[in-house]
């Protein structure tokens, strides 16, 4: 289980609180408007951005003394984070060991992360010889093969078209189910949110909102969202 116990996040005049929980093997939305704290809450638990108060849990542990490396963490952000100078293969094979010095065993398991996102023949690619929906898949490779149990998601499909960004929302789905991870998904797409998480936290007006179903929350939305969706 994922717990922001009595966090405090402050940047500058910017303030943003949290005070919940999010149980194991959950998928929930992050929505509301630009500028009220979803990736800044993602920084926090993944431990890029300290709050000025409270504690970050997984499973009861403060995560507060781990670095982001160490934490029981993966992230997909934005830009992907694929190094142009490496392969594919060298790309996805970071998710186990920084220096790239892998075992044979280790090498078969990154064909095996790319042969299960549909990549299998592209492992000397560089990223730049790959479309903008294989690049996405390359970063889910890595996170597969990290096999962390709490995946974040700050829009890392983004600027993919809609037919693909789906296609890639279900192969999300599809790892998280079989990996058993807890995902937690920053989406300004309501039909995202209720697509891929059944329960979503709402940030506005300086409270990241405890998780609610995710249907009945847009089916009867709060006064804050209803001013985010218009």
């Amino acid at each position: 289980m994922l717990t922001l116990e009595k966090i405090v996040i402050r940047q500058g005049t910017f303030v943003l609180r949290a005070d919940f929980s999010v149980p194991a093997g959950a998928r929930v939305a992050v929505i509301g408007p630009s500028g009220a704290g979803k990736s800044t809450l993602l920084d926090v638990i993944s431990g890029f951005f300290a709050p000025e108060s409270g504690r970050v849990l997984w499973n009861g542990q403060d995560l507060a003394p781990l670095a982001p490396g160490g934490r029981p963490i993966s992230v997909l952000f934005q830009d992907n984070n694929l190094f142009p100078h490496m392969t594919v293969a060298q790309n996805v094979g970071l998710g186990l060991r920084p220096d790239l010095r892998l075992s044979a065993a280790e090498q078969v398991k990154v064909q095996q992360s790319l042969d299960r996102v549909g990549l299998g023949g592209l492992a000397a690619r560089k990223p730049a010889a790959l479309s903008g929906g294989q690049r996405s898949r390359v970063a889910l490779a890595r996170v597969l093969l990290r096999a962390r149990p709490l995946l974040l998601l700050d829009e890392p499909f983004g600027a993919l078209g809609p037919a693909l960004k789906a296609e890639m929302l279900a192969l999300v789905c599809e790892l998280a189910q079989e990996t058993g991870a807890t995902v937690l998904m920053v989406t300004h797409d309501p039909q995202e949110a209720v697509m891929v998480a059944g329960q979503t936290i709402l940030v506005a007006e300086g409270m990241a909102h405890p998780p609610r179903d995710t249907k009945a929350l847009f089916a009867d939305p709060p006064a804050a969202l209803r001013a985010y969706l218009g």
